[in-house]
C-alpha cells in the first residue's frame, strides 16, 4: 500500500508542497533582496547596541523572546542559547550588563543566584529597530505606505512617538513572603491579567496568587476580609461606587502619602475614574479599568429596516418594537433585568436617563456633585418622577426583550447581542471583547456604540463603571511597601496595553487609547478616548458615596416585582423608599 495521500481525495492544502517546484526570483527581486539585506545588516549595526565576537545577536533574541514570554534567563541559559563555550559567553553577558543592556536580579535574598532581564534601555532599542525593519520590508515586497496594507504595517513619526513600550521587569525583586495577594474581579481585563501571570511573575520576582469574583461575591469578600485581623490580600479590585462607603468604613488605605513622596501623576486618567476612587478629599484606589456602558446597536440591521440610530428613549423604544421578530428568533434589546444588584445598575442609569440621581445629590454645572455628599444629599429618590418614568421605560422595552430577559445580567445581555439575537443591547465595554474580537459573531464588525439615549429632562451621557485597585487598611506593615509598588507598576500605561494586547478593551488611561497598535484593535477604544475627553462619561449616575450598595440592592429587589407583573410602580417605588430611608438612617447617613 502506497504512503503516499490518495491522490483524488487530499487532506489538505499542505499534503503536495514537497513536490511544488520552488518559484524562481527575478532579477528585479533578487536585486532587491539584496539591496534590502545590505540595508538590513546597516541596520541592525546602526540600531542595537551589538559588540562584535560574542554571538550577542543570538543572546538579546533568547533574552527578548524569554521576557516577552515570561521565562526565566539564567546565566546558564543564556550562555547555551550562544552557541559559544561557558567561559566565552559569559564574557560577552558580562559586556552586555556593563553597557546597561541587562538587568541581572538576584533571585533570593543571598544573591547567590541572579536572573537575566533585558533592561529598558535593550527593550527601546528593540523596538526602534523593529519599526525600522518594518520600513525596510515595505518596498522589498512592494508595499504601498499609503494603501490599507501599507497603513497597518507602518506608522508615521508621530504614531511611533505614541507607541508605549512593553513594562521592563523591576530593577529589584518585591520582597513579599507568599507571593502577591490580589482579590479580583471576574472579567477580561483581570482574566488578561491572569493569562499574563508568567510574565507578571518575572517582572516582580515573586510569585501572584489571584482570586477571582463575582461582583456581589467580591465585595462580600472585600468585606469579610476587613473583619480579620490581618488582611488575607495585598490588593483588592473595588467597582467604582463602592469607594465612598469602603473609605468611609475604614477598609481602605489612603494612597496620598505614597503618591505625595513619589510624585505620582494622576493627569493621564480619565478624571471621572480619579473622582470616582477617592473619598472625602483623599485617593483610595488607582484606576485600573473605565468600563462605560453604552448603548450596542446592528448597524447593518438597522440600515436594512431604514432606522436611524435612537438618541432618545421614545426612539429606542419605536426601533426595538421594530426589529423585534420573536418567530425569527430575533428580539429587540438586552439589558440587565436580573433581580438585585443587575436591575439595581439599570435602575439607577435609567434615572439618569430622565435627569435626577438615584440620591438627592446637589446640581452643579453639566452633572450632579458626589465629592462631598452627605446628610440630605444621601437621602434615595424613589419617589421622584424620573423614577417612575425609568420604570415606565422598563415595562416598555421589557415587551420587546428575548424571553430570558428577567434572568439576564451582564455577561447574557452581551452574549445575546454577540449571538445575533438581540439587535440591541446595553453593554460594558469590559464585555466587548465578545464582539470585537469574535469573528463568528454576526454582530462583529457590524455594531455601533451611542452614549445612553436620554429621556424628558435628561442630557447625552455614558454611565461609567469600572474597577480600581486599593491597598486593605488591615494589610500588615512591613508589606504595605513593595504592595505599592505592585499597585503603581499592575496600573501602569505599559501593563495597561498588555492587558489590551492580551484579551481586554478597556482602559483608563489617556495615552493608552492613544497608541496607535491599541486603537487599531477596535474604533472602542477610540469612541470610549473620546467621550472623557467631552465629559460624556459620567459617575454620578451610580455614585461612589456611603451607602449606595445598599440602595442599589433594594432598587433591583423591589423593582423586579413590577418587571414580574406582582407589584405596581407605585407600590413597589414606596416599599423601595421605606426599605433604603430606613437603612441609610440606621446607618447615620442623615
Amino acid at each position: 500500500m502506497s504512503d503516499l495521500p490518495d491522490e483524488s481525495h487530499p487532506e489538505g492544502p499542505y499534503d503536495r508542497l514537497s513536490q511544488t517546484p520552488r518559484p524562481k526570483l527575478s532579477n528585479t527581486e533578487l536585486s532587491r533582496f539584496i539591496d534590502f539585506i545590505e540595508k538590513f545588516e546597516e541596520e541592525t549595526e546602526h540600531s542595537l547596541s551589538l559588540s562584535h565576537g560574542y554571538r550577542e545577536m543570538r543572546m538579546m533574541l533568547h533574552l527578548m523572546r524569554n521576557h516577552l514570554a515570561g521565562r526565566l534567563t539564567t546565566p546558564t541559559s543564556l550562555a547555551d542559547a550562544s552557541g559559544l563555550s561557558y567561559g566565552t559567553a559569559k564574557r560577552g553577558i558580562e559586556s552586555i550588563i556593563q553597557r546597561g543592556l541587562i538587568l541581572s536580579r538576584p533571585r533570593t535574598k543571598s544573591g547567590k543566584t541572579v536572573s537575566l532581564h533585558p533592561s529598558a534601555m535593550m527593550i527601546d532599542e528593540w523596538e526602534a529597530y523593529a519599526h525600522r525593519i518594518k520600513d525596510l520590508l515595505g518596498p522589498l515586497f512592494g508595499v504601498d505606505p499609503a494603501s490599507d496594507t501599507g497603513r497597518r504595517m507602518f506608522l508615521d513619526a508621530d504614531a511611533t512617538g505614541r507607541v508605549i513600550s512593553p513594562p521592563a521587569v523591576l530593577s529589584a525583586r518585591l520582597e513579599l513572603k507568599g507571593g502577591l495577594r490580589g482579590l479580583i474581579h471576574a472579567d477580561p481585563t483581570f482574566m488578561a491579567m491572569h493569562n499574563l501571570k508568567q510574565q507578571l511573575e518575572s517582572i516582580f520576582g515573586l510569585e501572584i496568587h489571584n482570586s477571582a469574583r463575582s461582583i456581589d461575591d467580591l465585595l462580600d469578600a472585600i468585606l469579610a476580609n476587613a473583619g480579620r485581623a490581618k488582611s488575607r490580600y495585598d490588593l483588592v479590585a473595588c467597582d467604582l461606587p463602592w469607594f465612598g462607603e469602603l473609605a468611609s468604613k475604614g477598609i481602605l488605605l489612603p494612597l496620598d502619602r505614597f503618591m505625595r513622596r513619589d510624585a505620582y501623576d494622576l493627569s493621564d486618567f480619565h478624571p471621572v475614574a480619579v473622582q470616582s476612587s477617592r473619598y472625602a478629599g483623599r485617593q483610595y484606589g488607582i484606576p485600573l479599568q473605565t468600563t462605560p456602558e453604552l448603548l450596542c446597536y446592528r448597524k447593518d440591521i438597522f440600515e436594512q429596516a431604514q432606522l436611524e440610530p435612537p438618541s432618545t428613549t421614545e426612539e429606542l423604544v419605536k426601533a426595538a418594537r421594530r426589529l423585534h421578530e420573536p418567530a425569527r428568533g430575533r428580539y429587540g434589546i438586552a439589558w440587565n433585568a436580573a433581580r438585585g444588584t443587575p436591575l439595581g445598575h439599570t435602575f439607577s442609569f435609567l434615572m439618569a436617563k430622565f435627569g435626577q440621581p438615584i440620591i438627592n445629590l446637589r446640581r452643579r454645572e453639566g452633572g450632579y456633585d458626589f465629592q462631598q455628599a452627605s446628610g440630605e444629599e444621601l437621602r434615595p429618590m424613589f419617589q421622584s418622577d424620573a423614577a417612575y418614568r425609568a420604570c415606565e421605560y422598563m415595562l416598555d422595552i421589557l415587551k420587546y426583550s428575548p424571553p430570558n430577559i428577567l434572568n439576564m445580567a451582564w455577561y447574557e445581555r452581551a452574549q445575546s447581542y454577540a449571538s445575533g439575537e438581540a439587535c440591541m443591547a446595553y453593554c460594558y465595554t469590559l464585555l466587548a471583547p465578545l464582539i470585537e474580537f469574535d469573528q463568528a459573531s454576526p454582530a462583529w464588525g457590524q455594531t455601533g456604540y451611542l452614549p445612553h439615549p436620554v429621556g424628558n429632562h435628561g442630557r447625552p451621557i455614558t454611565p461609567i463603571g469600572g474597577y480600581a485597585l486599593a491597598i486593605p487598611a488591615n494589610l500588615s506593615e512591613e508589606r504595605i511597601e513593595n504592595v505599592w509598588t505592585a499597585l503603581r507598576h499592575l496600573t501602569s500605561a505599559n501593563m495597561s496595553k498588555l492587558y489590551i494586547l492580551n484579551g481586554s478593551l478597556v482602559t483608563p488611561r489617556f495615552s493608552v487609547s492613544q497608541d496607535p497598535e491599541v486603537s487599531a484593535l477596535s474604533p472602542l477604544i477610540e469612541i470610549v478616548d473620546d467621550m472623557a475627553r467631552k465629559d460624556i462619561l459620567q459617575a454620578w449616575p451610580r455614585p461612589p458615596v456611603p451607602g449606595i450598595t445598599d440602595v442599589i440592592s433594594i432598587a433591583g429587589h423591589e423593582i423586579f416585582e413590577v418587571l414580574d407583573g406582582r407589584r405596581s410602580i407605585k407600590k413597589a417605588l414606596s416599599l423601595a423608599q421605606d426599605r433604603a430611608d430606613r437603612v441609610m438612617r440606621n446607618r447615620g447617613y442623615y
